[in-house]
């Protein structure tokens, strides 16, 4: 019998919110022919960001770290809002990353691996993915961190 990935949120002590709800015209996911696709989450945790301003004047390279998983776990609230289970996620296929940075910025990757680690400790094998990871003048809410996903699911 395998763990299912609310089991193994529980016992990382991840607890999921509730969906951040959209700030403008678009929905959190739209599921087509087997594949989710999540809208770019911020780092929000209890209704407000955990850090802003660009990566590494005004956030340092651990906090966006903490962002993006941040942001990788509000994806997952949004999932879990559309399909009832995550279970239902098969894997996930792709992640975007967007940092918001200074010009001469270049560890876009190393802030992306706090989401794409916590999604391989949930999935597993299932949570390796596809990344594109890039720096941005600025996000949504002075967020430094923005994360979307694409996954298939059953």
């Amino acid at each position: 019998m395998s763990i299912t990935p609310e089991q193994r949120l529980a016992q990382i002590g991840v607890t999921l919110p509730p969906a951040v709800p959209p700030v403008a015209a678009y929905i959190p996911v739209r599921i087509t022919r087997g594949t989710a696709f999540v809208a770019g989450q911020i780092p929000m945790r209890e209704g407000k960001l955990i850090a802003s301003g660009a990566v590494p004047a005004a956030v340092s390279v651990p906090q966006a770290v903490e962002c993006a998983r941040q942001c990788a776990i509000n994806a997952l609230a949004a999932l879990k809002a559309e399909l009832g289970e995550l279970s239902r996620i098969r894997q996930i296929v792709r992640v975007g990353v967007f940092v918001a940075c200074s010009p001469d910025f270049t560890d876009h990757p190393q802030v992306a691996n706090g989401a794409s680690e916590f999604l391989q400790q949930v999935f597993g094998d299932a949570g390796k993915h596809a990344r594109a990871a890039v720096g941005a003048p600025s996000l949504p809410r002075g967020a430094p961190v923005e994360v979307e996903l694409v996954c298939e699911v059953e």
